[in-house]
């Protein structure tokens, strides 16, 4: 279900964001990958906009300034690496229209939510994983004081976002639940959504080459890659490796497991090696566009239908979801026909219609590597 709080936007989202993963033969669903967490800078100070009034919107008698609106706008901007002041126009009031909607449904139902009740250990529990996204709490406070933040600061904005789903859940509780049923019969309407392509698990260990790197640079840095694919196919541990000597940022953490992935989701050196080997296999080095791979294939899936059964779980998850999402836009959308909300930003140009995107469909887990 979507959040309500641009709080614990703030705590779990602004505070903290994915580590760079470009060194990941990966192409596509990047978004997927579980590298380390890195911290976003906090974003500049941004130049108050003449075009934007000093108060953007007055919400039941309480007014959102424009200083909140562009602070949340520099912080977002901050966490995507691109300057805030870089946004075209069109495209900035797009954006400061919808952080406002946000910022507008917060506020209606904090007021609505004041008196739900949140337990101490819920609210340690959702600091403990904002923790987790650091190396140390000495790293964690330094970026919490770098937003203008304090730990009990957060505290409070987690216990709000808290008691605000509190109170979400309770309106549209009774009105979410999935039957076995209506998963069987989604499941019978969309068998095409249901057909998974041949995957291959694979792990690997990059030594990086810029592309245009001169011949004696590629030479000893494909040495460098062979003496350790030696050192692999002699008998020692592809993860401990890949943990100690791969130039991949996540290796720190997967220890080079690439997980299961389509062809088309590998850039092609990569893809057509991997999908030419055999399970525990371990490759020569192969180059592509981030540097050399040693690739070692754990575990193949052949191209098939996944099962009801299989996917049953995830199906009645995704289907929960859509209802809780809907029932949450019907909520906000009777809280704000009936509220005093005033929005004094200038209006968005109008863009073309375009299809709403679909939710994929969950598929089933992958066999474990054997």
């Amino acid at each position: 279900m979507k959040t309500t709080s641009l709080t614990i936007a703030t705590v779990l989202g602004l505070l903290v964001a994915p580590a760079l993963i470009g060194a990941n033969p990966k192409k596509k669903d990047a978004a997927n990958e579980q590298p380390a967490a890195a911290v976003t800078p906090a974003a500049p100070a941004e130049a108050k906009d003449s075009s934007i009034p000093e108060t953007v919107a007055v919400v039941e008698g309480a007014p959102i300034k424009r200083e909140d609106l562009e602070k949340v706008f520099g912080q977002m901007a901050a966490q995507q690496g691109i300057p805030a002041d870089a946004v075209p126009a069109d495209q900035k009031n797009q954006a400061y229209h919808s952080i406002l909607n946000d910022m507008i449904n917060e506020k209606l139902i904090a007021k609505r939510a004041v008196d739900e009740k949140v337990a101490d250990d819920e609210v340690v529990a959702m600091f403990d994983r904002v923790k987790q996204n650091f190396g140390s709490e000495d790293e964690m406070n330094k970026q919490i004081a770098s937003h203008g933040q304090t730990v009990d600061g957060v505290k409070e904005e987690i216990r709000a976002s808290l008691r605000q789903q509190h109170w979400i859940d309770a309106q549209i509780k009774d009105k979410t639940a999935v039957t076995d049923a209506e998963a069987d019969d989604f499941y019978k309407k969309n068998p095409d959504k249901f057909k998974q392509p041949e995957r291959v698990r694979a792990s690997h260990i990059l030594i990086k080459v810029a592309q245009d790197a001169k011949a004696d640079v590629v030479a000893e840095k494909e040495k460098q890659a062979k003496a350790i694919g030696d050192r692999v196919k002699k008998g020692e541990d592809f993860g401990k490796l890949a943990e100690e000597l791969s130039e991949d940022p996540s290796a720190k953490q997967n220890k080079g497991d690439l997980d299961y992935f389509t062809k088309e989701q590998m850039v092609p050196e990569f893809s057509d090696a991997a999908f030419g080997m055999k399970k525990d296999q371990v490759s020569d080095p192969v180059r592509s566009s981030f540097g050399f791979h040693i690739i070692k294939v754990t575990d193949h899936s052949d191209a098939g239908t996944i099962t009801l059964e299989q996917v049953k779980p995830k199906l009645l998850s995704m289907l929960k979801r859509q209802k809780q999402d809907s029932e949450f836009e019907k909520l906000v959308q009777v809280i704000r026909e009936k509220a005093d909300v005033k929005i004094n930003l200038p209006a968005v140009k109008a863009a073309p219609a375009t299809e709403p995107a679909a939710e994929a469909v969950p598929v089933a887990p992958a066999p474990a590597a054997k």
